[in-house]
C-alpha cells in the first residue's frame, strides 16, 4: 500500500523560539513535513516558489512585511499554498482581513499542540478552521449586522448564484459541515462539494471561510 505524501509546511514567525517550537510539535506528527522557516513575511514569496509548502503557518505581527500583507500577497498569486495564521493576538480587523484574503484558518498561539497539528491537517485538506474564540468574535461581529452598502453589495454577489448554490451558501454560511448540509438539503455529499466549488469558482473566492463570510455579510445566515 502507498503510503500518503506528507504534508509541507513552512513556518513564518519572527521568534526564533517560537519556530522551534513549532518545528518540533509538528515534527513530531508522522504526517507533517517542516520544510522551511521565516523570520519575515519579506522571505515568505521566495521560500513559497523554492520549497512549495502545502501550508504557511503564518504569525501576524512581525518587522517588516508583516503576516497580513503576506498572506494577502501570497494568496492573490497563482497555485498559492493554504496560509493558517497563529498569532497571539485576536483584533476583529485583523481576523476578518487574513480570512478575506484567503486565509484558511486562524488560531491564537495558546493552542495546544495537538490542535494545531490536527489544524495543519484541515487547512491542508482545505477545511477551513477556526478557533473557539476567533469563532466567537466574528459571530458578535455579524450579530452587530453588516453596514447597508456592504449587505447590497454581498447580496449583489450572491446573486450570481443558482437557487441550489444559494442554499449551500447559506449553509456554509451557518458553518455547517458537508455531511450535515447532504442531510438537511436531501443532497449526496460529493453534490454538495460540487455546488461548494462551483459558488466559489462564480464568486471568484478561495475558501468556505469566505464564502461564509459573504453569506453572513448580505445577512442571509439568520
Amino acid at each position: 500500500m502507498n503510503e500518503q505524501p506528507s504534508v509541507k509546511v513552512l513556518v513564518v514567525d519572527d521568534d526564533p523560539l517560537v519556530r522551534a517550537g513549532l518545528r518540533m510539535i509538528l515534527g513530531g506528527a508522522g504526517d507533517l513535513d517542516v520544510v522551511g522557516e521565516a523570520g519575515s513575511g519579506a522571505d515568505v514569496p521566495e521560500l513559497v516558489a523554492r520549497l512549495r509548502p502545502d501550508v504557511v503557518l503564518m504569525d501576524l505581527h512581525m518587522p517588516g512585511v508583516d503576516g497580513l500583507t503576506a498572506t494577502e500577497r501570497l494568496r492573490a498569486a497563482p497555485n498559492a499554498p493554504e496560509v493558517l495564521v497563529l498569532t497571539a493576538f485576536e483584533a476583529d480587523g485583523h481576523v476578518r482581513r487574513a480570512l478575506r484574503a484567503g486565509a484558511g484558518g486562524f488560531l491564537l498561539k495558546d493552542t495546544p499542540p495537538a490542535e494545531i497539528v490536527a489544524a495543519v491537517r484541515r487547512v491542508a485538506a482545505g477545511e477551513p478552521v477556526l478557533s473557539p474564540e476567533v469563532t466567537r468574535r466574528l459571530i458578535g461581529i455579524v450579530a452587530g449586522g453588516a453596514p447597508v452598502d456592504r449587505r447590497g453589495e454581498a447580496r449583489e454577489r450572491l446573486g450570481a448564484l443558482n437557487t441550489r448554490e444559494t442554499e449551500v451558501a447559506v449553509e456554509v454560511g451557518r458553518g455547517s459541515s458537508n455531511a450535515a448540509i447532504a442531510a438537511a438539503l436531501h443532497l449526496s455529499v460529493p453534490t454538495v462539494k460540487t455546488h461548494v466549488s462551483a459558488a466559489l469558482s462564480k464568486l471568484g473566492l478561495d475558501n468556505r471561510v469566505q464564502l461564509a463570510l459573504l453569506v453572513n455579510d448580505a445577512g442571509l445566515a439568520d
